[in-house]
């Protein structure tokens, strides 16, 4: 299967809901989102047994997987299973190359934080909870961007880690073989049913951070933090980042990737009028503000060679947890 899946997803998805509720209204498919089940991907490649060459490995490119969602399964419903096909980059086999280039932060911030309340404000004020209700298995930057990120996490996160990604959805690029190698693979994010098709996860918690900017882990429990394209969408990052840094183990590190994509009605206000290089700075004042982290690394991992001209920009902001 060549095609990507993801507007056919959407849909089936979608179907699924009008199919159980009646009506297109959003409580209704929350209603039938709770209730909906998860059946387990089907791999087409063991990981253990995947031997690793230099930066790639000999993974398939693709895996495409079926996710089964059952509703109607109580004493007034009628029993359906809708199946819906997708396709996951695994971030190997892949003609670019993945340079990694030092960003200098150059921007000097004040003592104290002199961000202002319209600055987190986003041209959707309501709850994400709506926004987030039907879940979206689609990617949010293209497959070099994947890769690309999928190529640094294999270089930087050390075997046997613990790691923790927030924000998290039903991929999170990490390498295939992560699952066998690492002791913990944790998540939180803000749909249930996304976080149930992560093959990846351990263990995950539904979390909206923008309503309690809390983490539900013990003190030191990581040893790494992920966060993929979506601390734009924090309305309280700080403070978020506090709390990284409290289940963090000392010398633990964070590393948040961005790209230039967004769902601009839920991206704060300060973020839609910077540039790249600009979002790298506010990245690195925010771990300021957040208080006991090292000097800031960020680096351009953006994939080159390949076929196509375009490819969507990657950066990595990287914090250490002071000891």
């Amino acid at each position: 299967m060549k095609l990507l899946v993801q507007v056919v997803i959407l849909a089936e998805v979608m179907l699924a809901v009008n199919a159980l509720s009646g009506s297109p209204s959003l409580s209704s498919r929350a209603q039938f989102l709770q209730a909906a089940t998860y059946a387990s991907f089907v791999a087409a490649v063991d990981p253990v047994n995947a031997a690793v060459v230099e930066g790639q490995t000999n993974f398939p490119r693709y895996l495409d997987s079926e996710i089964q969602m059952k509703y109607g399964e109580g004493p007034e419903g009628n029993p359906r299973t809708r199946g819906l096909l997708v396709r996951r980059f695994t971030g190997d086999n892949t003609p670019w190359n993945f340079p990694v280039k030092p960003v200098s932060l150059v921007k000097k911030w004040s003592e104290e934080p002199y961000f202002v309340p319209e600055n987190f404000l986003r041209a959707d004020q309501q709850d994400d909870g709506s926004f987030y209700a039907i879940p979206r298995f689609v990617y949010h930057i293209d497959e070099a961007a994947v890769a690309s990120l999928t190529q640094y996490y294999r270089k930087s996160i050390p075997k046997d880690s613990r790691i923790l990604d927030i924000c998290s959805s039903w991929v999170s690029h990490y390498p295939l073989e992560f699952p066998k190698v690492m002791k913990r693979i944790s998540a939180t994010g803000m749909n249930a049913l996304e976080l149930k098709a992560n093959d990846q996860l351990m263990d995950f918690t539904p979390k909206n951070l923008n309503i309690e900017p809390k983490l539900s882990y013990d003190d030191e429990s990581f040893d790494v933090v992920t966060c993929v394209v979506s601390i734009d969408y924090l309305i309280s990052p700080i403070e978020v980042l506090k709390e990284v840094h409290r289940v963090l183990k000392p010398g633990g590190k964070v590393i948040i990737s961005q790209s230039n994509r967004c769902f601009s009605s839920k991206a704060i206000a300060m973020w839609l009028q910077m540039n790249d290089r600009q979002h790298l700075e506010l990245i690195n004042g925010y771990f300021q503000y957040a208080g006991g982290f090292k000097e800031r690394m960020a680096y351009d991992i953006t994939a080159d060679g390949g076929p196509n001209e375009y490819r969507d920009p990657m950066f990595i902001v990287e914090a250490v947890k002071e000891s």
